[in-house]
C-alpha cells in the first residue's frame, strides 16, 4: 500500500536518521506539515517524550543500541504541547545484526482507544448498576427466609421466593447480554442455521405476551404468503422478536402490528406501534449501546444486540416512523442455505 494512503501515520528515516517519508496521516496526527519533516533528523521531526518527560529517542537509541533489536513496541508518548500519540518503531537491517538501514515509525491517534475505554467503562458501570438491585434483593430475601423461616406463612414464603426467582432470571439475562456483546464485538457470534417458520415464531411470542396479561386485541399479525424458505438460528430469531415486541409493548401505545412478508432479498419483518415514536434526532443512536427510549428501564443493550444478530445472519435492520405514528422496526433476513451446505 502507498504510505500516503495508509489509515495510520507512517514516517521513515534512512540510515543516517533523516526523514525520507512522512505520510498524510502522520501529518494529521502530529499537526506537522510533511515538507517540514522531510529531510529533518527524526528526533527533531518527532520530538517524542515518554509520560515521565524523558526524550524517547535518547532512551531507545535506534541506531546505536543493541544490534539484535528489531524495534519498539507500541507506547503512549507525548508530542510538544502534551498531545498524546501511540508510537511503535521497526528497525530494518540488511542482515540480522547489521546496522539499521531504515527506521519506520508508526503513529496512531489516541481518540479511538479512548472511545473504546469510555465504552468499556460505561458498560462496567451499567452492569454494576443493573446487578446491584437484583442481587441486593436476592440477598435480602434469602437472609430473611433463613433467619425467620418459621415466622412466615406459606403464601409469604412463596411471594419472596417468586421475587428471588424473578431477580435471578434478571441477572441471568444480563449475563447473557454481556456474552452476546462480547461475541458481537469480537466477530465470534455463531449462527446455527436451521429451518425457521418465522410466522409461527411471531405467533408464539404474541401468545406469550397475552398469557402474561397483555390484551390480545392489542396485537395485529399480518403474514403475506408464500414466504421464502428461511434458514436461520431459531434461538437468535426468538431473541430478535422478543426484544422488538417487548419494546413495542413497553414503550409504545395502541396496536402493535407485526408484518411478515417476502422481500426481494429474503424475508422482511416489521414491528410497529402507535406510540409517540422515536425523535428524529435519536434515530441514528437507536442501535448503539446504552440507548434508551423516553421511559427508563432495561440496560439499553437490547437493540445493539438485535442489530448484531441480524447482521450476523447477513441481514439489515432499520428504524423509522410507522403508519400509526409510532416507532417501526424492520429487519430483512436474506435467503441462505443450511450450515452443512456452506461449510
Amino acid at each position: 500500500m502507498d504510505p500516503a494512503c495508509r489509515p495510520v501515520g507512517s514516517a521513515a528515516a534512512h540510515e543516517r536518521g533523516r526523514v525520507v517519508c512522512f505520510n498524510a496521516a502522520a501529518a494529521r496526527i502530529t499537526q506537522l506539515a510533511p515538507e517540514r519533516a522531510l529531510g529533518a533528523p527524526i528526533d527533531r521531526a518527532l520530538p517524542l517524550e515518554d509520560l515521565e518527560g524523558r526524550r524517547w529517542w535518547a532512551l531507545t537509541d535506534p541506531y546505536g543500541g543493541l544490534a539484535t533489536r528489531r524495534g519498539q513496541p507500541e507506547r503512549n508518548l507525548l508530542l510538544p504541547g502534551g498531545r498524546e500519540v501511540l508510537v511503535s518503531a521497526s528497525y530494518v537491517r540488511t542482515h540480522p545484526t547489521g546496522p539499521v538501514r531504515r527506521l519506520v515509525v508508526t503513529l496512531r491517534g489516541t481518540e479511538a482507544r479512548r472511545r473504546t475505554e469510555r465504552s468499556h467503562a460505561e458498560l462496567i458501570a451499567t452492569v454494576a448498576h443493573e446487578l446491584r438491585s437484583p442481587l441486593t434483593s436476592v440477598k435480602g430475601f434469602t437472609a430473611t427466609l433463613l433467619a425467620k423461616w418459621e415466622r412466615f406463612t406459606d403464601d409469604q414464603k412463596r411471594l419472596m421466593l417468586e421475587t428471588v426467582d424473578a431477580d435471578a432470571n434478571r441477572v441471568t439475562r444480563l449475563i447473557a447480554e454481556l456474552l452476546d456483546i462480547s461475541r458481537i464485538d469480537s466477530g465470534r457470534l455463531e449462527v446455527r442455521r436451521q429451518p425457521v417458520d418465522i410466522a409461527t415464531a411471531v405467533g408464539r411470542h404474541v401468545q406469550a405476551l397475552t398469557a402474561n396479561g397483555q390484551d390480545p386485541a392489542r396485537f395485529l399479525v399480518s403474514v403475506s404468503r408464500p414466504l421464502p424458505d428461511l434458514w436461520a438460528d431459531p434461538d437468535k430469531i426468538d431473541q430478535i422478536l422478543g426484544n422488538l415486541l417487548e419494546n413495542a409493548v413497553r414503550h409504545g401505545e395502541g396496536t402493535v402490528t407485526i408484518g411478515v412478508s417476502p422481500h426481494e432479498k429474503g424475508t422482511a419483518v416489521t414491528v410497529s406501534d402507535e406510540g409517540p415514536g422515536i425523535p428524529e434526532e435519536s434515530m441514528a443512536r437507536v442501535f448503539t449501546r446504552f440507548w434508551r427510549g423516553s421511559k427508563r428501564g432495561g440496560t439499553g443493550l437490547g437493540l445493539y444486540i438485535v442489530k448484531g444478530i441480524v447482521e450476523a445472519h447477513g441481514g439489515t435492520i432499520t428504524v423509522g416512523r410507522g403508519p400509526g405514528g409510532g416507532a417501526e422496526f424492520r429487519f430483512i433476513l436474506p435467503v441462505s442455505a443450511p450450515a452443512y451446505l456452506t461449510q
